[in-house]
């Protein structure tokens, strides 16, 4: 498969079912992109390791290595951060919980449009091609370089989702406002919004790294009103000074 155009997108599908891929292929050609094609998991992480990609396609379930297993490698040894959306015949909250945690950006439900694919796509690759000046965040005990994409906490080094730093990015960036739901998804995902799992999914695993193993949390939600990043006790602490 080829004919790469710079600005539609250099694409990874991993998919065993050889209809679909042909499908998925034929379409995002016509659309412009040029794509690369892996029918196992070795073999497509062996590619997306080896190569650079806009957006992995990725299937849950492949011969050898799994789709998941496929992205924890990319994600923990590789330490790629190439957004990956993942298909799935898999419908339930705890699937995409478990599809997040394991480094995927989105996620696709089987049977799909192929023309959905493609609007997940572009907002995965218009959100990965938006220019982030680097810099130094921090909050409580907590710093993101954003340069660097490395992220800890107490000096202890974390690892989070692509997603998740984009989200810790913003929050970092807004402490200690709080941010609504909507400008969050709209900053991340732009105008193809994701279900309303998703955004919850994904700071269920976020808390999970930043705030689940330390003594206090960073990570709040407002009811009715978003999410902050905050270190509470610092807060008091100023006002009391303050006082």
């Amino acid at each position: 498969m080829s004919g790469h155009d710079e600005q539609a997108g250099l694409i990874l599908l991993v998919e065993d079912n050889r209809q679909i891929a042909e499908t998925v292929g034929e379409f995002l050609e016509r659309c412009g992109y040029s794509v690369d094609y892996a029918a196992d998991g070795a073999s497509g992480l062996h590619l997306a390791v080896t190569s650079s990609y806009d957006v992995i396609v990725l299937d849950l379930m492949l011969p050898g290595l799994d789709g998941l297993e496929v992205c924890r490698k990319l994600r923990r040894e590789a330490k790629k951060a190439t957004p990956v959306l993942m298909l799935t015949a898999r419908d339930t909250l705890e699937d995409k919980l478990i599809g997040l945690e394991a480094g995927a950006d989105d996620y696709l439900v089987k049977p799909f449009e192929v023309r959905e694919l493609e609007a997940r796509l572009r907002a995965l690759i218009r959100r990965d091609r938006r220019q982030v000046s680097a810099e130094v965040l921090n909050v409580g005990d907590m710093t993101l370089d954003t340069a660097t994409l490395r992220l800890t906490r107490g000096g202890q080094e974390l690892t989070v989702s692509p997603i998740g730093l984009k989200l810790l990015a913003i929050l970092m960036r807004e402490s200690p406002r709080v941010v609504s739901r909507r400008d969050i998804e709209r900053e991340i995902w732009g105008d193809m919004l994701p279900d309303s799992d998703t955004l919850r999914s994904h700071l269920y695993n976020l808390r999970r790294v930043i705030d689940k193993p330390f003594p206090r949390p960073l990570l709040h939600t407002i009811h009715s009103a978003g999410y902050r990043l905050a270190d509470l006790d610092a807060e008091v602490a100023s006002a009391a000074h303050m006082a």
